[in-house]
Protein backbone atom coordinates (compact mmCIF):
# COMPACT_ATOMS: atom_id res chain seq x y z
CA UNK A 1 0.00 0.00 0.00
CA UNK A 2 2.92 2.50 1.18
CA UNK A 3 5.09 2.36 -1.96
CA UNK A 4 2.33 2.50 -4.77
CA UNK A 5 1.03 5.66 -2.86
CA UNK A 6 4.08 7.48 -2.77
CA UNK A 7 4.82 8.99 -6.12
CA UNK A 8 3.49 12.39 -5.25
CA UNK A 9 6.04 14.78 -3.91
CA UNK A 10 6.16 17.86 -1.41
CA UNK A 11 6.97 21.58 -1.67
CA UNK A 12 10.52 22.89 0.17
CA UNK A 13 10.70 23.52 3.71
CA UNK A 14 12.31 24.25 6.55
CA UNK A 15 12.66 21.89 9.48
CA UNK A 16 11.60 24.36 12.68
CA UNK A 17 7.96 22.59 13.23
CA UNK A 18 7.28 24.00 16.82
CA UNK A 19 3.73 24.82 17.22
CA UNK A 20 2.70 23.09 13.89
CA UNK A 21 -0.52 22.16 15.10
CA UNK A 22 -1.72 24.30 17.83
CA UNK A 23 -4.78 25.14 16.36
CA UNK A 24 -6.39 22.50 18.43
CA UNK A 25 -4.78 20.51 21.48
CA UNK A 26 -3.99 17.02 20.11
CA UNK A 27 -5.67 14.34 21.80
CA UNK A 28 -2.55 12.84 24.08
CA UNK A 29 -2.22 9.80 21.78
CA UNK A 30 1.30 9.81 22.28
CA UNK A 31 3.95 7.59 21.07
CA UNK A 32 5.56 4.51 22.16
CA UNK A 33 8.67 3.89 22.90
CA UNK A 34 22.20 -7.71 14.72
CA UNK A 35 23.90 -9.59 12.42
CA UNK A 36 24.09 -12.61 9.88
CA UNK A 37 27.62 -14.06 9.66
CA UNK A 38 28.91 -13.54 5.76
CA UNK A 39 27.54 -16.22 3.39
CA UNK A 40 29.68 -18.20 1.07
CA UNK A 41 29.14 -17.74 -2.38
CA UNK A 42 27.49 -20.50 -4.48
CA UNK A 43 28.19 -21.02 -7.92
CA UNK A 44 24.31 -20.70 -9.22
CA UNK A 45 24.47 -17.48 -6.89
CA UNK A 46 27.59 -16.16 -9.14
CA UNK A 47 25.46 -16.84 -12.31
CA UNK A 48 22.43 -15.09 -10.94
CA UNK A 49 23.88 -12.37 -10.09
CA UNK A 50 24.83 -11.46 -13.80
CA UNK A 51 21.68 -9.95 -14.35
CA UNK A 52 18.89 -11.10 -16.80
CA UNK A 53 20.16 -8.17 -19.33
CA UNK A 54 22.36 -5.54 -20.22
CA UNK A 55 21.12 -3.33 -18.00
CA UNK A 56 21.61 -5.09 -15.06
CA UNK A 57 19.10 -6.20 -11.71
CA UNK A 58 20.43 -3.01 -10.39
CA UNK A 59 18.92 -1.09 -12.96
CA UNK A 60 15.64 -2.84 -12.60
CA UNK A 61 15.73 -2.07 -9.27
CA UNK A 62 16.22 1.74 -9.48
CA UNK A 63 13.43 1.68 -12.17
CA UNK A 64 11.32 0.13 -10.08
CA UNK A 65 11.84 2.78 -7.11
CA UNK A 66 11.57 5.74 -9.86
CA UNK A 67 8.24 4.62 -10.80
CA UNK A 68 6.20 3.16 -7.63
CA UNK A 69 8.19 4.90 -4.84
CA UNK A 70 9.26 8.30 -6.16
CA UNK A 71 10.24 9.66 -2.95
CA UNK A 72 12.72 6.91 -1.83
CA UNK A 73 14.19 6.74 -4.79
CA UNK A 74 15.54 10.06 -4.52
CA UNK A 75 16.31 9.85 -1.07
CA UNK A 76 18.44 6.92 -2.10
CA UNK A 77 20.31 9.00 -4.72
CA UNK A 78 21.27 11.35 -1.86
CA UNK A 79 23.09 8.21 0.34
CA UNK A 80 26.85 7.28 -0.10
CA UNK A 81 27.91 5.82 -3.73
CA UNK A 82 28.94 2.59 -2.21
CA UNK A 83 25.41 2.33 -0.39
CA UNK A 84 23.09 3.68 -3.25
CA UNK A 85 22.75 0.15 -4.53
CA UNK A 86 22.05 -1.93 -1.42
CA UNK A 87 19.51 0.45 -0.37
CA UNK A 88 17.81 0.46 -4.11
CA UNK A 89 17.46 -3.33 -3.35
CA UNK A 90 15.97 -2.91 0.25
CA UNK A 91 13.26 -0.34 -1.22
CA UNK A 92 12.36 -2.56 -4.18
CA UNK A 93 12.11 -4.94 -1.81
CA UNK A 94 9.62 -3.15 0.07
CA UNK A 95 7.77 -1.95 -3.79
CA UNK A 96 7.48 -5.36 -4.09
CA UNK A 97 6.00 -6.49 -1.07
CA UNK A 98 3.10 -3.27 -0.90
CA UNK A 99 2.15 -3.52 -4.50
CA UNK A 100 0.84 -7.41 -3.96
CA UNK A 101 -2.13 -6.16 -1.90
CA UNK A 102 -3.80 -4.22 -4.90
CA UNK A 103 -2.81 -6.29 -7.61
CA UNK A 104 -4.37 -9.52 -6.72
CA UNK A 105 -7.95 -10.03 -6.80
CA UNK A 106 -8.11 -12.61 -4.03
CA UNK A 107 -6.40 -13.47 -0.62
CA UNK A 108 -4.99 -16.58 -1.53
CA UNK A 109 -2.90 -14.93 -4.32
CA UNK A 110 -1.76 -12.54 -2.41
CA UNK A 111 -0.53 -15.21 0.43
CA UNK A 112 1.23 -16.82 -2.46
CA UNK A 113 3.21 -14.43 -3.26
CA UNK A 114 3.94 -13.52 0.05
CA UNK A 115 5.13 -16.92 0.76
CA UNK A 116 7.10 -16.97 -2.45
CA UNK A 117 8.99 -13.87 -0.79
CA UNK A 118 9.77 -15.83 2.71
CA UNK A 119 11.23 -18.60 0.79
CA UNK A 120 13.17 -16.08 -1.50
CA UNK A 121 14.50 -14.25 1.61
CA UNK A 122 15.33 -17.96 3.48
CA UNK A 123 17.12 -18.84 -0.02
CA UNK A 124 18.81 -15.45 0.19
CA UNK A 125 20.64 -16.58 3.37
CA UNK A 126 21.36 -20.32 2.35
CA UNK A 127 23.08 -18.34 -0.45
CA UNK A 128 20.65 -19.55 -2.87
CA UNK A 129 18.51 -16.80 -4.17
CA UNK A 130 16.39 -17.02 -7.08
CA UNK A 131 16.52 -15.83 -10.32
CA UNK A 132 14.54 -12.96 -9.93
CA UNK A 133 16.22 -9.39 -10.24
CA UNK A 134 15.17 -7.81 -6.94
CA UNK A 135 16.16 -11.46 -5.14
CA UNK A 136 19.51 -10.99 -6.75
CA UNK A 137 20.23 -7.10 -5.51
CA UNK A 138 18.74 -8.00 -2.10
CA UNK A 139 21.00 -11.09 -2.08
CA UNK A 140 23.90 -8.83 -3.07
CA UNK A 141 23.04 -6.59 -0.36
CA UNK A 142 23.00 -8.91 2.61
CA UNK A 143 26.23 -10.07 1.33
CA UNK A 144 27.72 -7.08 1.37
CA UNK A 145 26.32 -5.68 4.78
CA UNK A 146 25.77 -8.85 6.67
CA UNK A 147 21.60 -7.41 6.68
CA UNK A 148 19.44 -8.66 9.54
CA UNK A 149 16.87 -11.41 8.11
CA UNK A 150 14.67 -10.57 11.28
CA UNK A 151 14.01 -7.02 9.27
CA UNK A 152 13.26 -8.35 5.94
CA UNK A 153 10.81 -11.05 7.48
CA UNK A 154 8.95 -8.03 9.75
CA UNK A 155 8.18 -6.58 6.80
CA UNK A 156 6.96 -9.99 5.05
CA UNK A 157 4.70 -10.80 7.58
CA UNK A 158 3.02 -7.46 8.42
CA UNK A 159 2.23 -7.15 4.84
CA UNK A 160 0.75 -10.45 5.05
CA UNK A 161 -1.44 -9.63 7.44
CA UNK A 162 -2.43 -6.83 5.77
CA UNK A 163 -3.66 -8.30 3.10
CA UNK A 164 -7.25 -8.98 5.10
CA UNK A 165 -8.20 -5.45 4.16
CA UNK A 166 -9.46 -4.20 7.51
CA UNK A 167 -9.36 -0.77 8.90
CA UNK A 168 -7.11 0.04 12.01
CA UNK A 169 -9.07 -0.45 15.01
CA UNK A 170 -6.56 2.40 17.01
CA UNK A 171 -3.79 4.29 16.29
CA UNK A 172 -1.82 1.83 17.70
CA UNK A 173 -2.62 -0.30 15.15
CA UNK A 174 -1.24 1.68 12.93
CA UNK A 175 1.83 2.44 14.45
CA UNK A 176 2.62 -1.30 14.91
CA UNK A 177 2.19 -2.03 11.16
CA UNK A 178 4.28 1.69 10.41
CA UNK A 179 7.19 0.13 13.08
CA UNK A 180 7.20 -3.20 11.11
CA UNK A 181 7.46 -1.62 7.73
CA UNK A 182 8.30 1.26 7.59
CA UNK A 183 10.61 1.63 10.75
CA UNK A 184 12.30 -1.96 9.80
CA UNK A 185 13.48 -0.66 6.14
CA UNK A 186 15.00 2.34 8.09
CA UNK A 187 17.01 -0.15 10.31
CA UNK A 188 17.80 -2.05 7.20
CA UNK A 189 19.10 0.63 5.74
CA UNK A 190 20.99 1.92 9.13
CA UNK A 191 22.57 -0.76 8.80
CA UNK A 192 23.23 -0.31 5.29
CA UNK A 193 25.45 2.61 6.09
CA UNK A 194 27.51 0.80 9.00
CA UNK A 195 25.25 2.41 11.72
CA UNK A 196 24.92 0.53 14.77
CA UNK A 197 23.68 3.11 17.23
CA UNK A 198 20.80 3.18 19.66
CA UNK A 199 20.01 7.31 19.20
CA UNK A 200 19.36 6.34 15.40
CA UNK A 201 17.52 3.08 16.02
CA UNK A 202 14.87 5.71 18.00
CA UNK A 203 15.09 7.98 15.42
CA UNK A 204 14.49 5.63 12.79
CA UNK A 205 11.59 3.71 15.06
CA UNK A 206 9.40 6.99 15.09
CA UNK A 207 10.08 8.53 11.67
CA UNK A 208 9.01 5.55 10.50
CA UNK A 209 5.59 5.44 12.26
CA UNK A 210 5.21 8.79 10.78
CA UNK A 211 5.97 7.84 7.57
CA UNK A 212 3.31 4.79 8.15
CA UNK A 213 0.65 7.61 9.51
CA UNK A 214 1.62 9.84 6.65
CA UNK A 215 1.17 7.15 4.11
CA UNK A 216 -2.48 6.76 5.41
CA UNK A 217 -3.73 9.74 5.13
CA UNK A 218 -2.06 10.48 1.71
CA UNK A 219 -3.54 7.12 0.38
CA UNK A 220 -7.11 7.93 1.66
CA UNK A 221 -8.61 9.65 -1.55
CA UNK A 222 -7.37 6.59 -3.68
CA UNK A 223 -8.71 3.94 -1.16
CA UNK A 224 -12.02 5.90 -0.93
CA UNK A 225 -12.18 6.04 -4.60
CA UNK A 226 -12.43 2.00 -4.00
CA UNK A 227 -14.69 1.88 -1.46
CA UNK A 228 -12.18 1.60 0.96
CA UNK A 229 -11.44 2.88 4.68
CA UNK A 230 -8.62 2.72 6.91
CA UNK A 231 -8.58 5.38 9.30
CA UNK A 232 -8.09 4.13 12.60
CA UNK A 233 -11.72 3.62 14.01
CA UNK A 234 -11.13 4.85 17.20
CA UNK A 235 -10.42 8.59 16.29
CA UNK A 236 -13.25 8.35 14.08
CA UNK A 237 -15.33 7.23 16.78
CA UNK A 238 -14.30 9.51 19.03
CA UNK A 239 -15.73 12.09 16.61
CA UNK A 240 -18.54 10.84 15.34
CA UNK A 241 -17.66 9.96 11.89
CA UNK A 242 -18.81 6.95 9.80
CA UNK A 243 -16.87 5.04 7.00
CA UNK A 244 -19.60 7.00 4.96
CA UNK A 245 -18.43 10.16 5.74
CA UNK A 246 -14.90 9.27 4.21
CA UNK A 247 -16.20 7.61 1.32
CA UNK A 248 -18.79 10.32 0.60
CA UNK A 249 -15.76 13.19 0.85
CA UNK A 250 -17.69 14.96 3.34
CA UNK A 251 -15.44 17.60 4.67
CA UNK A 252 -17.26 18.65 8.11
CA UNK A 253 -15.61 19.77 11.30
CA UNK A 254 -15.93 16.26 12.66
CA UNK A 255 -13.89 14.40 9.92
CA UNK A 256 -11.28 17.37 9.79
CA UNK A 257 -10.94 16.45 13.57
CA UNK A 258 -10.40 12.99 12.72
CA UNK A 259 -7.60 13.99 10.13
CA UNK A 260 -6.05 16.87 12.60
CA UNK A 261 -5.72 13.79 15.38
CA UNK A 262 -3.74 11.59 12.99
CA UNK A 263 -2.01 14.15 11.52
CA UNK A 264 -0.74 15.79 14.75
CA UNK A 265 0.60 12.24 16.01
CA UNK A 266 2.60 11.57 12.88
CA UNK A 267 3.68 15.75 13.68
CA UNK A 268 4.84 14.12 17.63
CA UNK A 269 6.25 11.10 16.25
CA UNK A 270 9.01 13.88 13.61
CA UNK A 271 9.06 15.43 16.90
CA UNK A 272 10.42 12.78 18.92
CA UNK A 273 12.95 11.54 15.99
CA UNK A 274 14.13 15.06 16.13
CA UNK A 275 15.03 15.06 19.76
CA UNK A 276 17.52 12.80 19.38
CA UNK A 277 19.27 15.19 16.50
CA UNK A 278 22.32 15.91 18.71
CA UNK A 279 23.06 12.07 19.48
CA UNK A 280 22.53 10.67 16.23
CA UNK A 281 25.80 9.88 14.23
CA UNK A 282 26.16 12.28 11.06
CA UNK A 283 26.83 9.47 9.24
CA UNK A 284 23.54 8.30 9.98
CA UNK A 285 21.89 11.81 8.80
CA UNK A 286 21.08 10.62 5.02
CA UNK A 287 19.18 7.73 6.33
CA UNK A 288 16.17 10.02 7.47
CA UNK A 289 15.88 12.44 4.45
CA UNK A 290 12.33 11.05 4.06
CA UNK A 291 11.14 13.88 6.94
CA UNK A 292 11.29 16.34 4.21
CA UNK A 293 8.38 15.06 2.27
CA UNK A 294 6.44 14.12 5.80
CA UNK A 295 7.04 17.69 7.21
CA UNK A 296 6.05 19.29 4.05
CA UNK A 297 2.96 17.05 3.27
CA UNK A 298 1.64 18.17 7.34
CA UNK A 299 2.19 21.87 6.54
CA UNK A 300 0.36 21.41 3.53
CA UNK A 301 -3.01 19.46 5.03
CA UNK A 302 -2.80 22.20 7.72
CA UNK A 303 -2.53 25.28 5.35
CA UNK A 304 -5.89 23.61 3.71
CA UNK A 305 -7.32 22.97 6.84
CA UNK A 306 -7.12 19.18 7.05
CA UNK A 307 -8.94 18.63 3.91
CA UNK A 308 -8.00 14.92 3.28
CA UNK A 309 -9.67 15.79 -0.27
CA UNK A 310 -8.02 18.97 -1.28
CA UNK A 311 -6.31 18.90 -4.89
CA UNK A 312 -3.45 20.52 -3.67
CA UNK A 313 -2.87 17.30 -1.71
CA UNK A 314 -2.42 15.28 -4.61
CA UNK A 315 0.03 17.42 -6.70
CA UNK A 316 3.67 16.24 -7.51
CA UNK A 317 6.19 18.80 -6.96
CA UNK A 318 8.98 18.94 -8.74
CA UNK A 319 10.72 20.97 -6.44
CA UNK A 320 11.16 18.29 -4.31
CA UNK A 321 15.09 16.99 -5.32
CA UNK A 322 16.28 20.38 -4.29
CA UNK A 323 14.48 20.48 -1.30
CA UNK A 324 16.30 17.11 -0.26
CA UNK A 325 19.55 18.05 -1.57
CA UNK A 326 19.86 21.34 0.46
CA UNK A 327 18.37 18.98 3.60
CA UNK A 328 21.41 16.85 3.57
CA UNK A 329 23.71 19.17 2.63
CA UNK A 330 22.57 21.05 5.87
CA UNK A 331 23.06 17.52 7.84
CA UNK A 332 19.49 17.98 9.15
CA UNK A 333 16.37 15.45 9.64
Amino acid sequence: MAASMLGSAADPLGHGVSGLFRRRPPWGLCAHVRRMPRPMVSGRSVAAASGPGPSGTDHYCLELLRKRDYEGYLCSLLLPAESRSSAFAVRAFNVELAQVKDSVSEKTIGLMRMQFWKKTVEDIYCNNPPHQPVAIELWKAVKRHNLTKRWLMKIIDEREKNLDDKPYRNIQELENYAENTQSSLLYLTLEILGIKDLHADHAASHIGKAQGIVTCLRATPYHGSRRKVFLPMDICMLHGVSQEDVLRRNQDKNVRNVIYDIASQAHLHLEHARSFHKSVPVKALPAFLQTVSLEDYLKKIQRVDFDIFHPSLQQKNTLLPLSLYIQSWRKRY
